[in-house]
């Protein structure tokens, strides 16, 4: 019988890092740990340009690094960058169905963000949980585009 009372992880799709100059943290993260760039894009609607990068030969199922630089200063990680400096900002878990997650995270209670799921990077669908509600962590609940 499902469980509709937790949100059904099926992976840990990415770590969120704040960064002040993104062609910078990606050269970083090529040159030092050997990564490699699979998508950089702008998302207007969270403020961000952002960079995913991989493991070698990750064929994109595996856990990406997901570098944030802030379009404006009174952006999301704009602030954070201003307030907390650059470092981890989030961790996002993969789920297959991102209504189902978000309900059950409001049905435990959580201080779930936004009343709809919105646009994220390669067209997936995110939701987000406020750091309050877990553990002192940004969650990010990430739902795939379909291929």
């Amino acid at each position: 019988m499902p469980d509709d009372t937790v949100a059904k992880v099926t992976a840990i799709d990415h770590v969120g890092i704040a960064v002040p100059d993104l062609d910078e943290a990606i050269d970083f993260y090529q040159q030092t740990f050997g990564l490699v760039l699979t998508v950089t894009e702008v998302n207007e609607e969270q403020g961000v340009r952002e960079a995913m990068l991989r493991a070698p030969g990750d064929d994109g199922s595996g856990t990406a690094i997901q570098l944030l630089a802030p379009l404006t200063p009174d952006s999301t990680i704009g602030k954070f960058l201003a307030k907390r400096g650059p470092g981890v900002q989030q961790l996002a878990y993969r789920v297959d169905d991102i209504e189902k997650a978000s309900d059950a995270m409001r049905d435990k209670g959580m201080n779930v963000l936004f009343d709809k799921p919105r646009h994220g990077t390669e067209n997936s669908r995110t939701q987000f949980i406020h750091p309050k509600s877990a553990g002192g962590v940004l969650v990010e609940l990430v739902e795939p585009a379909n291929p």
